[in-house]
C-alpha cells in the first residue's frame, strides 16, 4: 500500500473493514474492485473510488403544507424580541445553516448586544440524531439504546480508533440528542430554545401569540391548528414550534448530500492527490484517526455517512475568554454533564464532554468547538496534533509560569479528557502523530466535504392565503 498510512497493521484493518463494506455493498447493489491484498478499498493512485456505493436516498416531494409555514416561521424576524433576528440569522442558508463570520458566539438578546453561550451549530445533517441516552457503543448506527446505571466517578471509555470504532462497546457512553450537550430530542424542542433565549431571540410567549395572529401565514397556521389552536395559545405556538421542525426535517437543503466526497464514494469523482493523502490519513488509526469518531462509511441501512457518531467527547479545548461570561472564575460550562439534573454529581463521568458535530461543510466555518475558542481548521489540527506536546500553545501561564493545561475544565473532571486515542495519545518528548504538512492534507480532504447544492432562498409570503411559493423537500 502507498501513501502515508502503510502500516502493515492499517493495511489488514482496511482489508477487514472494506469485506464489511462488500457486504453491505451486495445488498444494495454496489461493487468492489480488489487492487491487492492491502489497498482494496483505498483510493486508487489515481484518486478513483475502487469500491463504489450505491446509497439509500430520501425520495425528493414537495414540501407539505406544514412544512411551507414553518419555512415562513424560520424566516420571521417579528417574531424575536428585537423584531431583527430570525432562525436564518445565526442559521444562515448561504452558509449551509451555520453562522457566517468568526464571532465565536452570537450577540443577540432585546437589544443585540448580549454574547450567546455557546458556538453556533449548523443545523444541517440532524435528521438521524437519535434521542439523547447514555449505554452501550453501538459504532456505526444511528439508534441508541437507553440504560440505567452510570458511574458517578471516573470515565471508563474503551479506546477508540478509525478502524475500530467499536471497541468501547462495553462502555457506557452519552450519545445523541441536539444541541451541544443533547439537551433535547426533536427539532419542535430545538426551534423553541434560540426562541426564548434573553441571550438569543429573546422573544416572549405573549410576543409570539401576537406575532402568530397577524402573520401573514396565520390562516394556513390556523387550517392545520384546528379549533384547538384558535381557543389555545400554547398549542397554537407548538404547532408553530413544530412546522418549523417540519421545514428543517422535509427541506433538502439541510442535508443534500452533495458532496464531492458523496460523488467521490459514488464513483462519480476523484480525489486529488492532497486530498487522497488526508482521505489516508483520516483513517490512519496511527495518525489522524479522525474516523473514530467522525464516521465516514456508510451506515447499515445504506445511509450515507453523517461524519458523527453522535457521541461526546471531551477534548480539553481552551477556555475562550472572548467570551465575557468566561471571565468569571467560578462560571464553568461542562456541558452534557450540566444539561441533566444534578448532573455534576451523577454524572460527573461526562463533566466537560459535548457532542461530537458533523464534519460535512466544515471546511466553509470559521468557529470550532463549543466555545468558538479556534478560527481555522489549521488551528484545529494545531490543536489535534501537539495539545500536550506544545500546550504552550493553547493554555495561559499561572502568575509563577506554569501552563494551565486543560483550563476550561474543573481538575476534578479532568479525567475525563481523551488523552488514550490518537492523535491525542503522544507524550511529552515524543514527535506528533501528524507532521505539518500531513495536517494540510487532512484539511484539503475536509473540503471535500462541501455540499454543492445552491443555497436555499427565503420564501415569497402570499398575503391573501399565508402560502408560500412551493419548494422540494424530502420525505425522511
Amino acid at each position: 500500500m502507498d501513501g502515508p498510512s502503510a502500516s502493515p497493521l492499517a493495511g489488514m484493518v482496511r482489508i477487514m473493514r472494506c469485506l464489511g463494506v462488500v457486504l453491505a455493498m451486495t445488498a444494495l447493489g454496489g461493487s468492489c474492485y480488489a487492487q491487492s491484498s492491502q489497498d482494496v478499498c483505498d483510493p486508487a493512485p489515481d484518486g478513483r473510488n475502487p469500491c463504489p456505493q450505491t446509497f439509500h436516498r430520501p425520495r425528493q416531494e414537495p414540501l407539505s403544507q406544514m412544512a411551507q409555514i414553518g419555512r415562513m416561521l424560520f424566516y420571521d424576524r417579528a417574531l424575536s424580541g428585537s423584531g431583527k433576528l430570525s432562525c436564518a440569522s445565526c442559521h444562515d442558508p448561504a452558509n449551509h445553516y451555520g453562522p457566517t463570520g468568526n464571532a465565536s458566539v452570537f450577540e443577540g438578546g432585546a437589544d443585540l448586544h448580549r454574547q450567546g453561550r455557546r458556538a453556533i451549530p449548523t443545523l444541517t445533517y440532524l435528521e438521524r440524531m437519535p434521542p439523547f441516552s447514555i449505554g452501550p457503543d453501538l459504532g456505526n448506527d444511528d439508534v441508541a439504546p437507553r440504560v440505567i446505571g452510570v458511574p458517578s466517578t471516573g470515565n471508563q471509555r474503551g479506546s477508540k480508533s478509525a478502524t475500530d470504532t467499536a471497541s468501547s462497546a462495553a462502555h457506557i457512553v452519552p450519545q445523541g440528542g441536539l444541541f451541544w450537550d443533547g439537551r433535547v430530542d426533536t427539532f419542535q424542542q430545538q426551534a423553541g430554545g434560540p426562541l426564548f433565549d434573553p441571550d438569543e431571540m429573546a422573544s416572549t410567549p405573549e410576543r409570539v401569540t401576537a406575532r402568530l395572529n397577524t402573520a401573514p401565514y396565520r390562516a394556513a397556521l390556523l387550517a392545520l391548528a384546528g379549533a384547538r389552536g384558535e381557543k389555545d395559545p400554547a398549542f397554537l405556538r407548538e404547532e408553530a414550534l413544530f412546522a418549523i421542525g417540519r421545514y428543517e426535517l422535509e427541506d433538502r437543503h439541510f442535508h443534500e448530500y452533495s458532496s464531492r466526497f458523496d460523488a467521490w464514494q459514488e464513483g462519480k469523482a476523484r480525489f486529488t492527490p492532497l486530498e487522497r493523502q488526508g482521505y489516508l490519513l483520516f483513517n490512519d488509526p496511527q495518525k489522524g484517526n479522525c474516523a473514530a469518531c467522525h464516521l465516514d462509511h456508510i451506515t447499515r441501512d445504506g445511509l450515507p455517512p453523517l461524519f458523527t457518531d453522535h457521541q461526546y467527547e471531551a477534548l480539553g479545548a481552551p477556555r475562550n475568554m472572548a467570551i465575557s461570561r468566561n471571565a468569571v472564575a467560578s462560571y464553568d460550562d461542562l456541558g452534557v454533564c450540566d444539561a441533566q439534573p444534578h448532573g455534576r454529581k451523577a454524572f460527573a463521568a461526562y463533566c466537560g464532554m459535548f457532542v461530537t458535530p458533523t464534519l460535512r461543510n466544515v471546511a466553509t466555518r470559521h468557529v470550532f468547538f463549543h466555545n468558538g475558542v479556534f478560527h481555522t481548521l489549521e488551528a484545529v489540527m494545531d490543536f489535534y496534533a501537539v495539545r500536550d506536546l506544545q500546550p504552550e500553545k493553547f493554555y495561559p501561564r499561572t502568575p509563577d509560569g506554569k501552563i494551565k493545561a486543560y483550563d476550561d475544565i474543573p481538575e476534578q473532571y479532568r479525567s475525563n479528557i481523551d488523552t488514550m486515542d490518537a492523535p491525542f495519545d503522544r507524550k511529552p518528548g515524543e514527535q506528533p502523530a501528524l507532521t505539518e504538512s500531513e495536517r494540510r492534507a487532512i484539511i484539503a480532504f475536509l473540503g471535500t466535504l462541501t455540499d454543492t447544492g445552491a443555497p436555499a432562498s427565503p420564501p415569497v409570503a402570499e398575503k391573501s392565503t399565508g402560502q408560500t411559493r412551493e419548494t422540494t423537500g424530502w420525505v425522511m
